[in-house]
């Protein structure tokens, strides 16, 4: 199975970016473009651990959203919302509490999104993206 994946999302030869990367710029097109998100980092990584990265952060209106980026193929088994487990949770909460902590003036409100992207049908056109907006990742009253 993992063979099968790895094969799935190798680059294509010639192409010069790997598929998480094109599903983030295709995420945050699509972010700004539908939902009016302006982005404000890509691919941050807290210095202090550099495992610990967040693929997106944006501002709709008043909220900080941090984005978690899944590109999935056409068909998948497991839709991107699910590889979203208490693992990968795990990380992006020590991420986003070191990405807070670091801003000047703390956001009122900041949630969690899950975008999963998938290529278009036979490789041409727009791919199709889901965004699944609010995941649960603090307790209710948490604050950096």
């Amino acid at each position: 199975m993992l063979a099968f994946l790895r094969r799935l999302f190798a680059p294509k030869p010639g192409g010069t970016r790997d598929t998480g990367a094109v599903a983030e710029a295709a995420a945050a097109q699509w972010l700004e473009r539908e939902r009016g998100f302006r982005i404000a980092a890509r691919n941050w990584r807290n210095p202090e651990d550099r495992r610990e990265e967040i693929d997106l952060v944006a501002r709709d209106r008043e909220v900080l959203v941090f984005i978690e980026v899944k590109a999935r193929a056409r068909g998948a088994l497991v839709p991107g919302y699910y590889t979203v487990n208490r693992r990968k949770k795990n990380v992006l909460r020590r991420a986003i509490t070191a990405y807070l902590r670091r801003l000047g003036e703390k956001p009122r409100t900041f949630r969690l999104d899950v975008v999963e992207v998938v290529p278009a049908a036979g490789g041409h056109g727009p791919p199709e993206v889901l965004h699944f907006e609010n995941i649960p990742l603090f307790p209710k009253h948490f604050r950096p």
